[in-house]
């Protein structure tokens, strides 16, 4: 039989499978295992093995449950309600100024914690019941809040960039660094966005009433609220890229440093912890069966030669290689509204990153791109995460047409941003260069 056509077969049954609605670990190995015994013979299967448990013993994945524990940690810390309550006293008297406010605070937060759900879930609750009743219209009041919490996926330290390196051997740190200027980048087309359509219609996201501004003394003293986020980001991120620590290493300094913040504002208890444990171990053992499942996959999938039969039959074509660059983003974001990121990272990855080095571009660069395109996923109906997040924590007048309807303007912006990174690879390239070389 040939390559062409196991390869056909293979993917055809995975997205069979995928069409039940069977989780994509069980997708990925049930695939695997069965193609491994029929090519290999039954002792094949025992790759899968390798491919689960050799996770255990891989050091930079220690990163993700740290990472993971320092976000849920954080959501219990009350630093979001903080953060939140600082940027409504500077950014209120402005036209859109709490969502703005709301924006910056995601940002902050994101640069904590590396995960989408804490910024969305925090500011969820918080957020979105100020603005409405501030008279915010539903799609701004939701849509900065859904837009802002999927700038965890993008600003360091962020989980879907320890899993795309894990994927690719492309180095975490440098993937933090690259991130930098996308996120902020990003950060500022939202609170731009939300600045210029509040002019325009000052109806959608009016400023807030005199009798509700603060006075230079509150806003000067609501500084002090910024105090532990600014120690966090420091401590995490100052440490990696100053070569202190490796990102494993500033994972165990974060997660020490949200018990910290916790306990200093007062909200360090025994079912708080249990909470952030929880979920800490729910989300890690999703990821590590999912990847363990991919990675199998991936093996039989190399095993027959077809990433290098795929990468040579592109590479010789006769279209321009960013014809090709160009077809993989529109790919992600059709996969970004029926698949979770993570599954599309681990059947779409050790694919598109071969094809991607041989056609002479950077797989950093790329990496950049791909994590745009999961914060698109995590906004993108029918399947976007942050939708089905802010259904549940938002009022019970928010319907899932108002929220899917708030984030159309914001996944616009993230493809605009997603288009010039491509125009402009020395925005995501310019960091890493500069630190490391």
């Amino acid at each position: 039989m040939s390559v062409e056509l196991i390869t056909v077969l293979m993917f055809v049954a995975l997205l069979a499978l995928m069409a039940t609605g069977l989780p994509i670990a069980f997708c990925l190995s049930t695939v695997g295992i069965g193609f491994a015994f029929f090519l290999w013979g039954e002792s094949a299967v025992s790759i899968f093995n390798r491919s689960l448990f050799g996770q255990a013993f891989n050091f930079p994945l220690i990163a993700i449950p740290l990472f993971v524990f320092m976000a849920h940690m954080l959501r219990h810390s009350g630093i979001g309600e903080n953060l939140y309550e600082m940027m409504h006293r500077w950014f209120g008297p402005l036209r859109g100024g709490l969502a703005m406010g709301t924006i910056g605070a995601c940002a902050i937060i994101a640069a904590m914690s590396g995960l989408s759900a804490t910024g969305t879930l925090s500011m969820g609750i918080v957020a979105i019941p100020a603005m409405l009743k501030r008279n915010y219209s539903k799609q701004i009041a939701i849509g900065s809040v859904a837009a802002g919490g999927a700038l965890g996926a993008l600003i360091p330290p962020s989980v879907p960039m320890i899993v795309y390196s894990f994927l690719t051997g492309v180095s975490v740190g440098r993937m933090f660094m690259g991130g930098i200027i996308p996120g902020l980048l990003l950060t500022f087309f939202y609170i731009a966005f939300i600045g210029i359509i509040s002019y325009l219609n000052p109806r959608l996201a009016p400023a807030l009433p005199g009798d509700e501004r603060a006075t230079w003394r509150q806003k000067l003293s609501s500084l002090k609220l910024v105090i532990l986020p600014i120690f966090l980001i420091a401590a995490v991120l100052g440490s990696i890229f100053a070569g202190i620590t490796t990102p494993t290493e500033a994972a165990a300094v974060g997660a020490l440093g949200s018990i910290i913040c916790a306990a200093i504002n007062r909200r360090m208890n025994l079912e708080n912890l249990k909470s952030a444990c929880y979920d800490t171990l729910k989300i890690t053992a999703m990821l590590m069966w999912i990847m363990g499942a991919a990675i199998f996959f991936s093996a039989i999938y190399t095993g027959l030669g077809a990433p290098d039969l795929i990468r040579d039959t592109l590479t010789n074509l006769n279209i321009s290689p960013w014809l090709i660059v160009i077809g993989m983003q529109i790919s992600l974001i059709i996969l970004g509204m029926f698949l979770d990121p993570n599954g599309i990272m681990v059947i779409t990855v050790p694919i598109y990153v071969p094809i991607i080095v041989g056609l002479g571009f950077d797989p950093l660069w790329f990496g950049i791109l791909f994590i745009i395109n999961v914060e698109i996923a995590y906004l993108t109906p029918p399947f976007g995460w942050n939708i089905f997040y802010l259904k549940g924590v938002s009022p019970s007048g928010v319907s899932v047409t108002d929220i899917y309807k708030s984030v159309i303007p914001f996944v616009a912006i993230q493809i605009i941003a997603l288009i010039i990174l491509m125009i402009f690879p020395q925005l995501s390239l310019a960091i890493p260069k500069l630190v490391i070389g």
